[in-house]
């Protein structure tokens, strides 16, 4: 488990450190905020950050709608617009890049708040079928827990268990936490590295130390395996 991290650009020093300030108090992960459009590009290949706050004019030639075209044709997260000019010319060409988000200034913290709900929200959502308290971008659940989404990487998780109309996800540092949903609909989310092994559980063969005729053991934990599944469990293990 690990908190949402946001990217700031931001050439006004003092409102990029409220910004900042607010995302903290909120309970997400605000980085080192940046200026322009170098300094955004280096800290996103730095801290792969899950969301980016972008506002439009900065000093510089380059401006966030500039931002955002790069991160839409290469590194592909979402991102909200922060600008002080809403005049028609503005948002039109905010538009070419569909922004999930567009904030504002000056904005409260509950409209911060929102905009980064709508932004991960509407991003989540061009992947397929989303609700509101649990979303998937790109190999990790955002499940939010106390008003906030925290992230939950699919490389951390041990096994996904099925609790009714609920799903029991367990974390390699022992974790837990639940969302709704069935398992059917999670494992097409889901990558190659999981396999649905019982009509209760899907595993991460990442974290395979035995197997035998009923059961297969994940991280000293023994979770059984259905008839119906072996086949295709086999076949994925011979492909590991």
């Amino acid at each position: 488990m690990s908190k949402v991290k946001i990217l700031v650009v931001e050439d006004e020093i003092i409102i990029a450190d409220h910004i900042c300030d607010t995302l903290d108090d909120l309970g997400y992960e605000a980085l080192e905020p940046v200026i322009n459009y170098t300094e955004a590009i280096e800290a996103i290949e730095a801290e792969k950050p899950d969301l980016a706050i972008l506002d439009i004019q900065l000093s510089g030639r380059k401006t966030g709608i500039d931002i955002a075209e790069k991160i839409r044709k290469e590194y592909d997260f979402p991102f909200i617009f922060l600008t002080s000019n809403s005049d028609p010319l503005t948002v039109s060409e905010a538009k070419k890049v569909m922004p999930p988000a567009y904030l504002v200034k000056p904005f409260t913290k509950d409209e911060l708040y929102s905009s980064i709900e709508i932004a991960l929200y509407n991003y989540s959502k061009r992947v397929g079928e989303v609700n509101e308290e649990e979303l998937i971008i790109k190999d990790a659940f955002f499940i939010k827990e106390k008003n906030v989404f925290i992230k939950l990487k699919f490389e951390d998780i041990l096994f996904i268990k099925s609790e009714h109309v609920y799903a029991e996800i367990q974390l390699k540092n022992n974790q837990k936490h639940v969302i709704r949903g069935n398992l059917n609909k999670i494992i097409t989310k889901l990558n190659q590295k999981f396999v649905r092994v019982h009509r209760s559980y899907i595993v991460n063969l990442e974290y395979l130390e035995q197997i035998d005729q009923n059961t297969i053991v994940i991280n000293k934990q023994a979770i059984p395996i259905g008839k119906k599944y072996k086949e295709e469990l086999l076949s994925k293990i011979n492909l590991l």
